[in-house]
């Protein structure tokens, strides 16, 4: 962008909202229908403004050793700034980006352009049905991050789906997905019994408030079939500027308790935000 002015653009899933940082020369908060979605800053694309997007990066930073290329699927693109953040950290990767708003797509890469040679390429598609599409043992790692408004659509949340994600990812692949929800954790404990059933190991991150059911907001998923190293990630976690606790093992099947796997019939969307959570003005 040459001019750090609001831009304004109705897609094919909202109003979305590209909104300069007046602190930070060339970074942009990306809004749909007032609900922030992404926040890139096109000088220091390592630089993770929300809390939800740092946690994801922490895992990321710990799947492989540093600077060691990746094959990364985004379902859900917002304003692609996870996809910048593996080109930054680990030049080489190759990345799948999908996302049903092709306007969306556009906006993004018409105001905040990608660099030559990011190894990103863009797909305008239900991720739901490229995933479908997509080959077998293809990604080391999944990101899930798709919000239809403020809520994860439903035939992103069951059985048949999570086992979708298991096929594409390689044997050692992790899973990642930004959920959302409040006390009880209903939506959370039936995502968390759905991957159990798919992969061997199960973790969550979220700020210590949300967890106890304080208040609304997000929490990481992480799922595959290869151990985990929860404890370093805890540490990573617990140092960030945002700390955070990550739950796996026997507190996290305490924690799902008696929920059950969810299948495509009886699957529903995540809850919708209380009033203001993430809204903005």
């Amino acid at each position: 962008m040459s001019e750090s002015i609001p831009v304004v653009r109705v897609t094919e899933h909202g109003t979305a909202k590209l909104m300069p940082d007046v602190d930070r020369e060339r970074a942009w908060l990306l809004t749909v229908d007032g609900a922030p979605q992404s926040y890139v800053d096109l000088d220091e694309p390592t630089h993770l403004e929300f809390e939800y997007a740092r946690r994801l990066g922490h895992v990321l930073d710990a799947v492989a050793e540093a600077g060691v290329p990746l094959d990364v699927l985004h379902l859900g693109g917002g304003a692609l700034t996870l996809p910048r953040y593996v080109a930054a950290t680990r030049p080489g990767s190759r990345q799948d980006v999908v996302d049903a708003d092709r306007g969306l797509l556009e906006l993004v890469t018409e105001h905040l352009p990608l660099g030559d040679g990011a190894g990103i390429a863009l797909h305008a598609a239900d991720a739901r049905g490229w995933l479908e599409g997509a080959p077998g043992d293809s990604a080391d790692v999944l990101i899930a991050d798709v919000f239809g408004g403020s809520r994860i659509p439903a035939h992103l949340t069951s059985l048949g789906y999570a086992r979708e994600a298991e096929r594409v990812l390689r044997a050692d692949g992790v899973y990642l997905a930004n959920l959302a929800d409040s006390a009880p954790f209903d939506f959370l404990r039936s995502q968390l019994a759905t991957f159990a059933v798919v992969f061997e190991e199960l973790a969550v991150i979220a700020e210590p408030g949300v967890l106890r059911g304080r208040r609304f907001g997000n929490a990481v998923l992480i799922a595959s079939h290869r151990p985990l190293d929860a404890g370093g990630l805890a540490r990573r976690t617990a140092a960030d500027a945002f700390p955070a606790r990550v739950e796996h093992g026997s507190v996290l099947r305490e924690f799902v308790g008696g929920a059950r796997p969810v299948g495509d019939a009886d699957a529903v969307p995540s809850p919708e935000p209380p009033g203001g959570t993430f809204g903005i003005g």
